[in-house]
């Protein structure tokens, strides 16, 4: 189905909606990459997988998903095979506890037969509880490498700690002598290049043995190694080689075993990606009370208390419309601002929405054809550079739709052969409905002209609707008579 269509019609704007619940990023990617479909068998399908993830969502309340982002850039990493920094690992560790968590979660479905269609998400999630395990014991965070990681590592950074003891009690007793004390700017222990340093007073750098590493920004104070720990920074020197190089082990050894897993690793994430979203379409049926909608081979909608899901459901009006069986094009007449046009985009809507798998705001038994195509002319897309006025805007849109529109599409149009001669424009109108009639489609057209009221009142297969009006207060109800001619209350 053609984007410009689903834009006028606003699909992007519940997708938008519907980001919301989505709580991973390749569940969003998902999302974004998602678009109605014209197959029957798998709008069912997809409407399907909703009503039970729905269900399960009510018996089990949420499932247990955790945001994992830059999954893109990290499966990179992984797939070249480079190694893998702290971050990389716990990464890889957070997705095999998320999907070890959700695996859990469906454990405790009493029939998964009940969810058959959701089940195979649920399966082909990978757990590793080992290599986990392994993750969460070596790397402290995204910059740490764990003690535990290792005997040899815990060994060495023991050693570091009981030298840099010595150090620092080497330099406690040396800043607090009587002999060097006058000469500290600072009573501190410092670092300076990697080594143990003594803050001393630049006129007395000479009078202390030791080698200089740096000096102050205002040049008063330089920063000595005395010669009496010497070896020591040495050792500790030496000791941190040693200490990176275990921990270069490490990290190479947890990655080698990741490598070895990569594919698994990707169908999970694949996996996590589509639990996310069909819960994410769940908790939207939730919210704005969805139901899923009968699909028939009829070629008819029938919509009970629809309501429009981007009008706020304590003003929302809901209409009933239905249109396929005793009549196959539908006028809608009535007030400026009186809901026909929002009519028209919420039987669109709603039909691209249950295209995409998700549940529509109505009552029980709504019901609606697959199309292969919604058409859609609404709105002004009069455009100076292309030298379109605001009729030939809507006439290249139905000229368009006149090529492409089969028996099998619906067609929805606004204020149909306006902005041109009246009389001219209803004729107009009247001919290009007639079109889309006897090739077997169904439209639903706004209009102000009487002579189209008159048209659908005397011809078989039209049928006129109107945006209720309240006189006395003069207010639209935004209440849908069909039968009923209405007046424009100019």
């Amino acid at each position: 189905m053609a984007e410009k269509y689903n834009v006028k019609l606003e699909l992007n704007k519940i997708f938008k909606l519907l980001e919301n619940y989505c709580i991973t990023e390749i569940g969003k990617n998902n999302l974004y990459n998602l678009h109605p479909s014209n197959n029957k068998l798998v709008v069912k399908h997809l409407l399907s997988e909703t009503t039970q993830c729905h269900n399960l969502l009510l018996e089990h309340g949420n499932p247990p998903i955790t945001n994992l982002s830059d999954y893109q850039k990290i499966i990179k990493i992984i797939e070249s095979q480079l190694p893998l920094s702290c971050n990389n690992l716990l990464f890889v560790a957070h997705l095999l506890k998320t999907s070890k968590e959700l695996k859990n979660y469906f454990s405790n479905v009493e029939d998964s037969s009940n969810y058959d269609l959701i089940e195979c998400y649920f399966n082909n999630l990978y757990t590793n509880i080992d290599l986990e395990n392994k993750i969460f014991k070596s790397i402290l965070d995204d910059h740490t490498v764990s003690d535990e990681a290792s005997t040899t590592l815990a060994n060495l950074r023991r050693k570091k700690r009981n030298l840099e003891s010595s150090i620092k009690e080497n330099l406690n007793k040396f800043i607090h002598s009587s002999s060097y004390s006058k000469y500290i700017m600072d009573s501190i222990i410092t670092i300076r290049n990697d080594r143990y340093v003594v803050p001393i007073k630049v006129e007395y750098k000479d009078n202390v043995k030791g080698f200089i590493h740096d000096i102050s920004y205002s040049g008063s104070t330089v920063y000595i190694e005395p010669t009496s720990i010497f070896e020591l920074n040495n050792q500790i020197h030496n000791m941190q080689i040693e200490e990176n190089i275990e921990i270069d082990k490490i990290l190479k050894e947890l990655s080698e075993s990741v490598f070895a897993v990569t594919s698994n690793l990707k169908s999970t994430l694949c996996s996590i990606g589509n639990i996310d979203l069909i819960f994410a379409k769940a908790k939207f049926s939730t919210t704005y009370d969805g139901i899923e909608p009968i699909l028939n081979e009829e070629k008819f909608i029938s919509l009970k208390d629809a309501r429009h899901p981007l009008i706020d459901k304590k003003s929302v009006v809901p209409i009933d419309i239905e249109i396929g069986k005793k009549y196959n094009s539908l006028i809608i007449t009535g007030p400026n601002t009186g809901g026909k046009t929002v009519t028209l985009k919420t039987v669109g809507l709603l039909c691209l929405m249950a295209y995409c798998g998700l549940h529509i705001p109505a009552n029980e038994n709504s019901s609606i054809f697959v199309f292969d195509n919604i058409f859609a002319d609404i709105g002004d897309e009069q455009s100076i550079q292309e030298s379109l006025s605001t009729f030939s805007s809507h006439m290249t849109n139905i000229i368009e739709i006149y090529n492409l529109a089969t028996e099998k599409s619906l067609i929805l149009v606004d204020e149909l052969g306006s902005e041109t001669d009246p009389v001219q424009g209803a004729n107009l109108a009247i001919s290009i409905l007639e079109y889309f009639y006897n090739l077997g489609a169904l439209s639903l057209a706004t209009t102000h002209y009487q002579e189209i009221k008159n048209y659908a009142l005397v011809t078989d297969g039209f049928e006129n609707a109107s945006s209720e009006f309240d006189i006395e207060n003069l207010k639209p109800t935004y209440r849908l008579l069909v039968g009923v001619p209405g007046k424009s209350n100019a």
